[in-house]
């Protein structure tokens, strides 16, 4: 065997740090995995972008089997448009002052046992101080359940609409 076959078959060392010869990954493989590795990571980054979460306060909350007309209240007054709706509607005020207004129909409880049409309530926070978890149209409310609050209680509201930050009269 000549000298410069015996160079040509080894591996620069650079790529063998830590592994026997027989695990040493091609630089190409290499910019792969991480090529992969990044666009990963900008896909997390981006759908964690896309929702917000940020703690509300109930203003107005109105729960009813039947239809009803909502109008968002700030101060006892109606502010913005009215909206026909069935359940639980809440205006939630935002931390920049702004009111979103949220509504959550009875939703379709699945159990296997039961009537056709097995519909459950939804849950509704008895507390004022919630998290609201904003993704596309539709707002997740959180709520501490336990005296120590580390359990939750959450369910998905759509969102109606978002009203400017009301004037002071």
């Amino acid at each position: 065997m000549n000298r410069r076959a015996g160079l040509a078959l080894r591996k620069p060392a650079q790529y063998a740090v830590g592994r026997s010869l027989g695990d040493i990954e091609h630089p190409k493989e290499v910019i792969v995995r991480w090529t992969i590795a990044v666009a990963g990571l900008i896909l997390v980054c981006a759908a964690s972008a896309s929702a917000q979460k940020l703690d509300v306060k109930i203003i107005d909350r109105q729960d009813k089997e039947d239809e009803y007309d909502y109008a968002a209240v700030y101060n006892n007054v109606a502010v913005g448009k009215s909206f026909k709706v069935h359940g639980a509607t809440f205006t939630l005020q935002l931390p920049d002052g702004r009111l979103a207004i949220v509504n959550c129909e009875s939703k379709f409880a699945e159990h296997m046992a039961g009537r056709v049409g097995n519909r459950r309530s939804c849950r509704t926070p008895v507390v004022d101080s919630i998290q609201a978890d904003f993704k596309g149209d539709n707002a997740k409310l959180i709520w501490p359940v336990s005296l120590d609050g580390k359990k939750m209680q959450s369910e998905t509201y759509k969102i109606l609409g978002i009203l400017d930050k009301p004037k002071n009269n």
